[in-house]
């Protein structure tokens, strides 16, 4: 794939970049080594105070930097205003929390005499530089929630963005740079998918982090497990987004609807299988329905857009296929269904019901405004669907029985469960997958604990 800025909405390419050569990259590895050796012994006091310019930076520049992730990879600018205006508080958040999730802690002191020691302690160490290989679909948070806790830890940050982002890319490096992180803090590495394993491999990276596709997943673990580096992996999700009797149907059915479609439709949390009790099945599915047919499709910058084309015409015409596959097998068009004949990569608000699993969409992920709908006769049955999956990232339950609420946080396989909500991240809780959605943690004290070296300091008596 060429590093290239194609606006989505027409297909026209905007901008094109050279792939940094072999030279460039020695360069920029270098780079990130001596500044780690100067950023680890840096005061949290002075870390914060750089992220917090930075997000300063950042909500002063949130119309631009949001139309520029509109016009590369196509998500409603209203939408693209809000991510930058929630990196900038991640920053925020870390900058005011890392000192305290990164404290030395004590073992008791019963514990530290059993072993002879007079004290013990458990301190946060950085690794060093971290590789970030990141997605076009969150194009600066998947960035930030990934950045703003390493560089805090002390650690220093390469990124590989996805190829059809670049100038998000540049951006960060640049914001990062003018908020006052030293040379080689931060660095955007315009690099090809074939050039990631020999960053990888080289000494001088000590980790990585990947959010992005299953087999992105595979190849960056197989490589990290070769070369003995932590890995955190965040891939893909087809959540489960369960409706019982008790619930606010009308509630749930407009919920469903933002669920379903938040960024096109293409986001790993987004829920994506709506599996719904059978004594209310017909009346949220005439709501959720009804929402999804009246959501605006249309140039995603203009405000009103509510749903605008998918990031690329590869993504549209896999999304199309598990479509035309559920169809060929039985499945209901509830609305949408049909690419419509307009320039650019737009696909409909779509639902479809009576899925069976000979249908590839079953199982497989469908990235893009395209629900699913399923009956389930009881609660046994719902927690039996919503687990048959590959996929374990996140879940969301309508519900008012408590009984059916613990039930369900006890048995549904996923790294999140939300209750009469939709998942959404946030800087102060863990995010990340069971199954084949990743293994490893985000945010909060969890998130930025994943690149640290956790050191035993022994005190003899």
């Amino acid at each position: 794939m060429p590093i290239a800025t194609v606006n989505p909405a027409n297909g026209e390419t905007l901008k094109t970049y050279d792939a940094l050569g072999a030279e460039e990259i020695e360069r920029r590895l270098a780079a990130a080594e001596a500044a780690f050796r100067t950023h680890r012994t840096t005061s949290f006091a002075e870390r914060a105070r750089l992220l917090n310019k930075a997000a300063d930076l950042l909500e002063e520049e949130q119309d631009d930097i949001g139309r520029v992730m509109t016009t590369e990879m196509g998500k409603p600018v209203k939408q693209a205003r809000a991510e930058a205006a929630k990196c900038a508080k991640a920053m925020r958040w870390y900058a005011e929390h890392a000192q305290e999730l990164l404290a030395d802690e004590e073992p008791a002191t019963s514990d530290a005499k059993d072993s002879g020691a007079s004290r013990v302690l458990v301190r946060y160490r950085p690794l060093g530089p971290v590789l970030a290989v990141m997605p076009w679909n969150f194009p600066l948070w998947q960035v930030v929630r990934f950045a703003a806790p390493a560089l805090m830890a002390g650690n220093v940050g390469l990124l590989k963005h996805a190829s059809n982002v670049p100038q998000t890319a540049l951006y960060l490096e640049d914001l990062f740079r003018r908020a006052g992180f030293p040379e080689g803090c931060f660095q955007t590495l315009l690099i090809g998918s074939g050039a990631v394993e020999d960053v990888l491999r080289d000494p001088r990276v000590k980790a990585a982090t990947l959010t992005g596709s299953e087999p992105a997943g595979r190849s960056v673990a197989s490589v990290g497990g070769d070369e003995v580096k932590k890995t955190v992996l965040e891939l893909g999700g087809s959540d489960p987004f369960v409706v019982m009797p008790s619930a606010d149907i009308d509630r749930a059915a407009r919920t469903a609807v933002t669920a379903r479609v938040q960024n096109n439709g293409q986001s790993c949390i987004a829920a994506k299988r709506f599996i719904v009790h059978t004594d209310v099945f017909d009346d949220f599915a005439q709501r959720f329905t009804e929402g999804m047919k009246a959501l605006k499709i249309g140039d995603p910058l203009e405000e009103d857009t509510e749903v605008g084309p998918l990031s690329s015409k590869q993504g549209r015409d896999d999304l199309e296929e598990l479509v035309d596959d559920a169809v060929e097998n039985g499945a209901t068009v509830l609305c949408g269904g049909e690419r419509p004949d307009r320039p650019g990569w737009y696909y409909p608000p779509t639902v479809l019901a009576d899925i069976t699993p000979e249908m590839r969409i079953h199982h497989d992920e469908a990235f893009g405004p395209v629900a699913t709908l399923y009956r389930a006769a009881d609660l046994d049955e719902a927690v039996a669907i919503a687990n048959d999956s590959p996929f374990g990232l996140s879940s969301n339950v309508w519900t008012r029985e408590e009984a059916e609420v613990d039930r369900f946080v006890r048995d549904l396989e996923a790294g999140g469960v939300y209750i009469n909500g939709m998942t959404a991240s946030h800087p102060a809780f863990p995010f990340g997958g069971v199954k084949r959605s990743g293994y490893g943690r985000e945010l909060s004290g969890h998130g930025i604990r994943e690149f640290c070296n956790i050191t035993t300091v022994w005190h003899g008596a």
